[in-house]
C-alpha cells in the first residue's frame, strides 16, 4: 500500500494545497477523536514538507536561470540532477 508521501510525490502541487487547505479547516473544527485528528496532522505535515521541498526546486530553477542570464558569455548547460513524478530539477553548469 502506498504512503502519504508516496501519494505525494505523485500529486500536483496545487492538489497538495488543497488537499492542505481541507485537512487545516476539519482540525480547525475539532470535531474528529484525536487519533483521527493526530492521523490528519501527520498527513499535513508530510504534505507540507512535499510541498516546500517543490517550492525550493523551482526557486533553484529560477535561481539557476537569472545566473546563466547574467553571465551570457559564459555557455550554459542545463544538466538534470532529480527526477520526481512529472517535475525535473535542473541546475546550469556555467
Amino acid at each position: 500500500m502506498a504512503g502519504i508521501t508516496d501519494v505525494a510525490e505523485h500529486t500536483s502541487l496545487e492538489k497538495i494545497l488543497e488537499r492542505l487547505g481541507h485537512i487545516v479547516e476539519t482540525l480547525e473544527k475539532g470535531d474528529l477523536p484525536l487519533e483521527q485528528s493526530l492521523v490528519m496532522f501527520e498527513e499535513g505535515v508530510k504534505l507540507t514538507r512535499e510541498g516546500q521541498r517543490r517550492l525550493d526546486a523551482a526557486e533553484q530553477r529560477i535561481e539557476a536561470l537569472l545566473a546563466s542570464e547574467t553571465a551570457p558569455e559564459a555557455s550554459a548547460q542545463v544538466v538534470p540532477i532529480a527526477v520526481t513524478g512529472r517535475e525535473a530539477v535542473a541546475s546550469v553548469r556555467g
